[in-house]
Formats: C-alpha cells, sequence, structure tokens
C-alpha cells in the first residue's frame, strides 16, 4: 500500500509538473492566437446568404438568384426529427457541452487508433459549435493553429449565444452538395421536397452529407450514399431518436432520390424574369437581390405565357416562310457523294451549333428521295458516335422551302433586310442534298424508313429556319394592369433583348385611337365628316413640300371618323389634326403614356413618334378600362426571408371594411384610386370605333373569332414596323414585329398581314374555355342606327348599318346629323375647333419630317370615291377665324 502511494504521489507531481511547465512554455503562443481571433460578435447580426426566389402568379418558381442556393429557416421552423438527425451524427453532446467536448476527444483518439489500424476512415471531434467557428471565422487549412484557434473561438461562441442560434446557424450554412446550402435547400435539391415532407429514410440521407457531399452522391455513388445514410439510421436508434423496429424497416427501403433541376422549374418565362430582376436590381440592389432571400411573387400566368410565346413563335416563323428558303446552316463533306456515318457524327459534334429553341435539334442530311429525306441527329455526346439517332424529314413538312432568288441589300451597309422567294420546290431534292447540317423539330408521331427494311422505327422531324426578323408580345389585365404575359423574342438564348420594353420604335396608324379619342373630346362625333384628299404642306426654306398619303396611293373623298379610323386614312388623319390643333393631340400622348414629349408636329398624328410595346398596350388599356389610367406591374408581392412583406401592390383603399360589429349597413366602398384619363363615353366611343377595325377595317383577319373584340393595326414607312394592339373586355394584348435594326419587311408586310394573326391565334387559345361577354357600355351613351358609310340617320330602306355610340347631347337629328363639314360640303368648323386651328396651327406645327409619315394598312379594300391625283390642281381648304374658309394654295 505504502509504494501505491507513493506511485500516486510521484504520477501526480510529475503531471503537475508537465501542466505547470507547460503552461509557461504555451502561454505566449495561445495569449497571441487568442489576441489575434477574428470578431466574432458580428455573427449576433449575421444573416447567411439567401437565395431569392421569382414565382409566377400560381407559385411555380420560375426564377432564382443567389451567389449561394441556399434557403433560411429559423430553428423553430425546423422539424425536430431534422435536428434529432443531425444531432446524432455530427454532435450527440451539443447541448451538454461548452463548445469543446473533451469526452468526444478521448473517444475519437482511441477509435481513430484503430481505424488507422484497419485503414478506415478517421473519425471527426469537432462539435457543431466548432465547425460554425471554422465555417463562418476560420479557413479550412489543416493545421494545429487553425486547431486551436477553432476551439478558443468555440468557447467564446457558447458564452455569447444561446444553443439554438449557434444550431440554427450552423443548420443554415451547411453545404450539402449538388450547389445546395442549409438543410432546406438541400431537401427541395434531393426530393423535391420540404423540411416538413421529409421521411426519416430523407432526413437521415441529409444528415450523412455534411462530412462530404460528394462522396455519397446518390447517382454516382449510390452504394456509398446507402450505407452512409443506414449508418445515419443506426446513431439515430443509439440516441433513441427512433426505435430499433423502426430503423430496420427504413433501412430496407432503397434510396430513392427526385434531383430537382437548378434553377427554375418553369421554362418559358426569360424574358419575364430578366424584366422583375432588373426591377429588384434598381429599387434593392445587387446585395439583397443575390443574398438577401427575397420571396418575389409576380403577376405571370403561366399558361398565358406559354400561348403567348407559341403564337409569337408561329407568328415569325410564317412570316419568314413567306420570304423563303434561305438553305442549310453549313454543309459537311463527303467522300464521292456518301457521307461515313463516323465522320458525321464527329463533325456534327464539333460543328458548335445550337438551336434556338429547346425542342429544335441539329441534324445532318444522310439520303434524300422524292419524298423523304433520312437526317442524322446530333447525340449531344462530343466525340461520341456509340449511340447514332436518326429520323425522317417527309416533304410535306417542307413546301414552303421555296429557294431565296433574290435579296435587297442596305445600300450603305450592304446588310440583306428582304428576301424574295421563287417557285415552290417539287420534291425534297429540291430543298436538301446529302451533307445539309439544317435544324429540325420533332413531331408527335413516327414512321419507318421503307417497308421491310428492318430499321428501327424513325421519327419524324419537319424541317426548320431560324427568323431574321424578330417581335414581342405583351398580355396585361385591363383593371389592374398586371402583366400576365411577356415574350421579348423570338429566343431568348440568342438575345436577351426584350423588344416589349427596351425597342423604342415608331408606332405608325397605331397610334391613331388617340389622335381620334382627342377629336371626340374636342366637338366631333364618330359620324363627323372629314375630307379624305390630297394634302400638301410646305415645310419652309429648302424642305419642299410634306405629301402624306394612303396605303395604295388612293383617296376617298368625305369619309366619317369611324371609317377614318377603320379603313386606317393617313390624309384624312392629317386634315383632321390640323383642323383641331396638335395640342390635344400632344396633350392626349402624355396622358395616355404613349410618349411623354411627344412633338407637336403634323406627323405625330400618323406614329412617327417612337414608343415602346409596354407603353403602347397600357395606353390602349386607358381605352378598354373606360378611360381610367392603368400602370403596368409586374410584381404583386415581396416578402423578406423571414416571410414578412415589404412590398405590395395593387392597395386600394377601403371606407368601413373592417367593422367591428355587422349592424346591417351598407356595402363597404372600394375606392378606385386609378387617375381618369378619358371619360368612359369617350373610352367607349373609341372601344366601338375599334370593334368596327376588325368587323370592317384593317384587322378582319381577327374577325373569325365571333367573340367581341377590338383593337387597330399599325404599320411605318416601307413597312419597317408591324404592330397590333388589341383587348376583349378582360385583357389588353400587343404585338410588334420588326427587325432590331429597322428595315422593310417586304411589299405588303403590314401590321394586318403580320401583326394582326399572331393576337388572332394568341386569343383563339386564351379564349377557347372562357365565356364571351361583351363590352361594358357606360350610361349617358346612345346607340343610333346609322348607315356604316355616310353616318347619317338609318332609314328603313338601308342595308348597311351600324349601331352608332354617341355621347348624351351628340345624337343626330333628322334635321342635321350634327357632323362637321368644310365649306365645300356645307358647314363649317365650331368654335372650338376653331380655337385650335389659331393657336397651334402655325407655322412651327408645319415644318415636319417628310420622312415621318404613316402607311396605311388598308391594301384590300375597295374604293369609295377616289378623287384626282393631280395635286397641284387642287387647293387645301384651311378655315379662317371668321369661320370661313380660305383657299392656301401652296404650290
Amino acid at each position: 500500500m505504502r509504494k501505491f502511494k507513493l506511485f500516486l504521489l510521484g504520477a501526480s507531481t510529475t503531471l503537475l509538473s508537465v501542466v505547470v511547465v507547460g503552461s509557461f512554455l504555451l502561454f505566449p503562443p495561445l495569449w497571441r492566437l487568442q489576441a489575434e481571433l477574428p470578431d466574432y460578435r458580428h455573427l449576433a447580426n449575421y444573416t447567411p446568404s439567401v437565395s431569392s426566389r421569382i414565382h409566377a402568379g400560381d407559385g411555380s418558381l420560375i426564377g432564382e438568384y443567389a451567389t449561394e442556393h441556399r434557403l433560411f429557416v429559423p430553428i423553430e421552423a425546423i422539424p425536430k426529427r431534422v435536428i434529432q438527425a443531425f444531432l446524432a451524427t455530427e454532435d450527440q453532446r451539443f447541448y451538454f457541452h461548452s463548445g469543446i467536448d473533451f469526452m468526444g476527444l478521448v473517444r475519437a483518439t482511441f477509435n481513430n487508433i484503430f481505424n488507422v489500424i484497419q485503414e478506415r476512415r478517421l473519425e471527426g471531434a469537432s462539435t457543431i459549435t466548432q465547425q460554425v467557428a471554422k465555417n463562418f471565422l476560420l479557413s479550412n487549412e489543416v493545421t494545429i493553429e487553425r486547431k486551436v484557434r477553432e476551439m478558443m473561438l468555440a468557447y467564446r461562441l457558447e458564452q455569447a449565444f444561446s444553443k439554438d442560434e449557434i444550431l440554427e446557424l450552423y443548420l443554415n450554412e451547411i453545404y450539402l452538395g449538388i450547389g445546395g446550402y442549409g438543410v432546406a435547400a438541400a431537401a427541395l435539391n434531393y426530393f423535391n421536397k420540404s423540411l416538413d415532407d421529409l421521411t426519416i429514410e430523407e432526413t437521415a440521407y441529409l444528415a450523412a452529407l455534411p462530412k462530404a457531399p460528394n462522396n455519397y452522391h446518390p447517382v454516382y455513388k449510390p452504394q456509398a450514399a446507402l450505407g452512409r445514410r443506414n449508418w445515419v439510421i443506426k446513431r439515430m436508434v443509439e440516441e433513441g431518436y427512433i426505435s430499433e423496429q423502426k430503423a430496420q424497416e427504413v433501412s430496407q427501403i432503397p434510396l430513392k432520390v427526385t434531383l430537382r433541376a437548378a434553377g427554375v422549374q418553369v421554362k418559358g418565362a426569360e424574358y419575364f424574369v430578366e424584366e422583375v430582376r432588373r426591377e429588384l436590381l434598381r429599387y434593392y440592389g445587387e446585395d439583397d437581390l443575390y443574398e438577401g432571400g427575397l420571396s418575389v411573387r409576380t403577376t405571370l400566368d403561366v399558361s398565358t405565357q406559354l400561348m403567348a410565346r407559341r403564337a409569337l413563335r408561329d407568328g415569325l416563323v410564317d412570316y419568314d416562310r413567306r420570304h423563303g428558303w434561305r438553305g442549310p446552316l453549313m454543309q459537311l463533306e463527303s467522300k464521292r457523294g456518301v457521307i461515313v456515318l463516323d465522320d458525321w457524327a464527329m463533325n456534327l459534334a464539333h460543328a458548335d451549333l445550337t438551336p434556338p429553341i429547346g425542342k429544335w435539334r441539329v441534324a445532318v442530311v444522310l439520303d434524300v428521295s422524292d419524298n423523304l429525306a433520312l437526317i442524322g441527329l446530333q447525340n449531344g455526346k462530343e466525340d461520341s458516335i456509340d449511340i447514332v439517332e436518326r429520323g425522317l424529314v417527309p416533304f410535306s413538312s417542307s413546301k414552303w422551302a421555296r429557294r431565296v432568288q433574290r435579296e435587297v441589300k442596305d445600300e450603305i451597309t450592304g446588310e440583306i433586310t428582304i428576301q424574295n422567294a421563287g417557285d415552290a420546290p417539287s420534291s425534297m431534292k429540291d430543298v436538301l442534298t446529302i451533307g445539309d447540317v439544317i435544324f429540325v423539330e420533332p413531331k408527335e408521331h413516327s414512321n419507318e424508313f421503307g417497308a421491310g427494311s428492318g430499321l428501327t422505327p424513325l421519327g419524324l422531324y419537319s424541317l426548320r429556319q431560324e427568323p431574321l426578323v424578330n417581335g414581342a408580345i405583351l398580355v396585361m389585365d385591363l383593371f389592374t394592369g398586371r402583366v400576365l404575359a411577356m415574350e421579348g423574342g423570338f429566343s431568348y438564348e440568342r438575345s436577351e433583348f426584350n423588344r416589349a420594353t427596351q425597342a423604342w420604335r415608331q408606332s405608325g396608324s397605331a397610334f391613331k385611337p388617340f389622335v381620334y379619342a382627342a377629336a371626340l373630346d374636342n366637338g366631333y362625333t364618330p359620324v363627323s365628316i372629314v375630307l379624305d384628299a390630297p394634302f400638301v404642306i410646305d415645310q419652309g426654306a429648302g424642305l419642299g413640300f410634306w405629301k402624306p398619303h394612303n396605303y395604295g396611293d388612293k383617296f376617298y373623298g368625305p369619309s366619317t371618323l369611324r371609317t377614318g379610323i377603320e379603313k386606317s386614312r393617313n390624309v384624312m388623319t392629317v386634315r383632321l389634326v390640323q383642323e383641331m390643333g396638335m395640342e390635344p393631340v400632344v396633350d392626349y400622348a402624355q396622358r395616355f403614356g404613349v410618349m411623354d414629349r411627344a412633338m407637336p408636329l403634323l406627323s405625330t398624328a400618323l406614329g412617327a413618334g417612337e414608343t415602346t410595346l409596354l407603353r403602347l398596350t397600357a395606353a390602349y388599356g386607358v381605352i378598354a378600362n373606360g378611360g381610367r389610367k392603368i400602370t403596368p406591374v409586374l410584381i404583386d408581392r415581396i416578402q423578406d426571408r423571414r416571410g414578412q412583406s415589404i412590398y405590395t401592390s395593387g392597395y386600394r383603399e377601403c371606407l368601413d371594411c373592417n367593422p367591428p360589429v355587422w349592424k346591417s349597413q351598407p356595402e363597404p366602398v372600394v375606392i378606385n384610386s386609378h387617375r381618369q384619363v378619358i371619360s368612359p363615353q369617350t373610352a367607349y366611343q373609341i372601344t366601338s370605333m375599334l370593334e368596327g377595325v376588325i368587323e370592317r377595317g384593317t384587322a378582319q383577319r381577327v374577325r373569325d373569332l365571333g367573340v367581341p373584340l377590338a383593337g387597330k393595326t399599325g404599320t411605318t414607312n416601307e413597312e419597317r414596323d408591324a404592330w397590333f394592339v388589341g383587348f376583349s373586355p378582360n385583357v389588353v394584348v400587343g404585338i410588334f414585329v420588326g427587325y432590331d435594326k429597322p428595315t422593310p419587311l417586304g411589299d405588303g408586310e403590314t401590321g394586318s398581314r403580320v401583326a394582326a394573326p399572331i393576337f388572332r391565334d394568341f386569343m383563339k387559345s386564351f379564349l377557347a374555355d372562357k365565356k364571351a361577354i361583351p363590352f361594358r357600355i357606360p350610361p349617358m351613351v346612345d346607340l343610333i342606327r346609322v348607315d356604316a358609310r355616310t353616318g347619317k340617320l338609318a332609314r328603313p330602306s338601308d342595308t348597311d348599318v351600324i349601331l352608332e355610340s354617341f355621347k348624351k347631347g351628340d345624337s343626330p337629328t333628322v334635321a342635321g346629323n350634327n357632323q362637321f363639314y368644310n365649306e365645300a360640303f356645307g358647314e363649317v368648323p365650331s368654335e372650338t375647333r376653331r380655337r385650335y386651328r389659331a393657336e397651334f396651327f402655325s407655322p412651327e406645327t408645319r415644318a415636319v419630317n417628310k420622312e415621318d409619315n404613316d402607311s396605311s394598312d388598308d391594301p384590300e379594300f375597295s374604293v369609295e370615291s377616289q378623287l384626282t391625283k393631280q395635286l397641284p390642281t387642287l387647293p387645301i381648304l384651311i378655315p379662317s377665324e371668321e369661320g370661313g374658309t380660305f383657299s392656301d394654295d401652296l404650290y
């Protein structure tokens, strides 16, 4: 016993001596490390970088922006099972140690001795607090000094933060593979589930990933992943979180993952999402957008967006096909007319050709007959010829491919602007040859190449050609301004330039409704008569004469305002503005938001000013919305990372909406804060006239839909821009088509032919499951039967009769129809019109740009009353201040 006591005393003395001497030896380095520790106190206000997510109106994810893809979840919202799985795996004594688990260190040391001997993976001894210290404050270097710093910081963190706060930082910060940070992002990435929906085995798999997620990839290393998952399940049993029976049950379940594609869930809204990104960046800045965890609910309707995109693309392809087949993308070399399989497969892989649309594919023509072309398809694997895919292109889907016979080039740049197609092909051999590299799109069914050939059934494909022309479509709710769909071009992959919001183009005749709205508010009615005859104005010294003309250079004599807008008469519109003055036109262009600063020039009335599709569509929405201003809205609501709403659109004050008790009081009143731009009566009159554009005018291609619709075509000089903006009682739709560098679309390629069919095709799909409703007629409007051509009261014997809309007090009578005629037709202008003429029809307003006149969209309608084209023989009649007229012969 005495010897044992002496041994204990000696051992204790020796240990104490080692501790004392070691402390003196290590004290200076430890003091230095402690002084150099990073400031951990900022973690109290730390907010991890969290992805901002953009959602459609139905909640579908359409965009995601992040420096690190992470979803922040407060500790109280993390399911208990998830916490237990990670504690069992990473730090089972987390709630009992002070940042450093000395018992765990001893256990890991002994275990690792055997692990080294057995060549097994070493155990870690870092606590969750230590991992937080390393991830947030230190580097990943493997040194003793870094480990000491980590332990010192872990101790300090435990003194400054609660256990739950430390655990919240850890579970939201940790990297768990395939680009996901934090448990919430990992649950979506691996299983496409929220944390609440995870099963035990799925939770166990996530808890298996922190140490080395790439070593347990569920697809590339499934056996290792399954083994690690089951080990976590075993640890949960050992810690008492689940029963042994449950563990055996879930361990037998195969590892099934549903890897979620990175980024958006719904494709096809790239232009819309990019516009939302620009708006968020403008108001919140780059840090909040990419790291702030914003949750953005947008106005996008997914089904409407897909309809709009399809209609626009089909319309652009139809226009492009009318101008011929420009030939293959390239030609592969052949050996004596035969392409060797190995050669074309590898050459195609190296060709670096990317289709503009996801469904399109790159193919090479292997053989051609009169009715078919055999093609080889790009397999997407560079240098791979093991998997060869083939298909067929029938001639029936290629009859549009007329070879381009003549190309018109720009005189200055030499760029091709218009293609003129030749004769239609008679067989596939007129279209394709062996070795041609082309774009194709798969059809919905398949066929076989040659009966009895023994070949595998081959898919049918259609020949495709990427359009050179481009365009945009926009769909907006009439009452709220919510943008339901926006497609800014044929292919976002080819060009991110959004032609709905960024392209400033002349609007052409699509501007005329605002001119006619100004007229209706300044003494005119829909049946007022304006002369459609040659018009010339002197632009000043050295500038020559400006001579606006109608489409086809025809003139139609005295016509009603309704006829002027239905047939898109240019000369008549200029005469109307000359009489009325430019002040109302400039005022209305700014009121409607078409242009901020419209020039007081007559050519402005013909759409010479520049605007965007978004502005023009919103302006038409004012007309359709009873004259109330609507502002385009892309975002409904924005929430921060903790779910608090920081922005809500469309706020409308509601009086008495939250009464404490119900006492049979009147229904609460929701105040409409939208500004009244024009009266509801004027708005309906223009709507009725735009209905006539579809029924009898330049947009008759839309008439076949058989539902109440209104709209206006627009075409600029030399057919450089084609427009159609139309609306139903609930939505307004705008379409623009044109080359990015304004160049002619070709003879006859007007808004009526190019843009209106896109509107028709979209509305056909959009209205397919909706009940047709008429346009709403406001009070103080009379509907009176009149002759559609003359505007006079209809007689019983008249056949061409319409219901015309008049404001109370403006209705025609038997004695006279309250119409305006100049002296040639027996009436003089009203005092209101003379006033505008005196103030604004000055020499300055005559100095218009002779190149800014608009071409109408009326090539197909018969002449009612064509006047002489000998301009010098017909003087211009301008009202005098006294109410009469005088001849101002400009020649």
